[in-house]
């Protein structure tokens, strides 16, 4: 099979072109403290990598390799260069701001926890939602007792904030 057909990023290299770079946010770059940990180990990991790969740098594979690990630490330093650390202990317990642990219950009698987290932070699966996600932008500012509708392409949902908390 063609390598075209296998890696769209990769043809495009090896055609000539430049690898396309990751885009940066245009919004604020808040991070959590766990959050700054995680991209300071993940450069660190890249770095490692990188430096592994380049022992190895006359195979073909090994120097597509390079030029992926390179593009994505110039984006993690970038990252890094402008993350706002936020610290989520220091945030009023009362409303909700960035960093804070929610728990909330839908119209349906449900309960759910989110945290509002920073964009390279947020992962659906485990419930850490962007700062700048519809979820998070309608909790944003809230107390606790508060109903807010989240505003979901698959339909709108009410949800009634029950907790709010901040993890240290």
């Amino acid at each position: 099979m063609s390598r075209a057909f296998v890696n769209e990023e990769r043809f495009e290299q090896a055609g000539g072109k430049e690898l396309v770079e990751r885009p940066i946010s245009e919004h604020p770059n808040y991070v959590t403290p766990s959050g700054a940990l995680e991209l300071q180990t993940l450069e660190e990991s890249l770095v490692a990598e990188l430096n592994r790969l380049k022992l190895t740098a006359d195979d073909t594979f090994a120097k597509d390799k390079v030029a992926e690990i390179e593009r994505d630490l110039r984006y993690v330093r970038a990252r890094l260069d402008s993350a706002i650390l936020v610290d989520p202990t220091k945030q009023s317990h009362e409303t909700v701001l960035f960093g804070a642990t929610i728990e909330v219950e839908d119209g349906a009698g449900a309960q759910h926890t989110f945290h509002i987290v920073g964009e390279d932070e947020a992962d659906a699966s485990i419930n850490k939602v962007s700062w700048v996600s519809p979820l998070a932008k309608s909790l944003l500012g809230q107390k606790v007792g508060d109903t807010v509708t989240w505003q979901r392409p698959a339909g709108n949902i009410n949800l009634e904030i029950l907790d709010i908390h901040y993890q240290s």
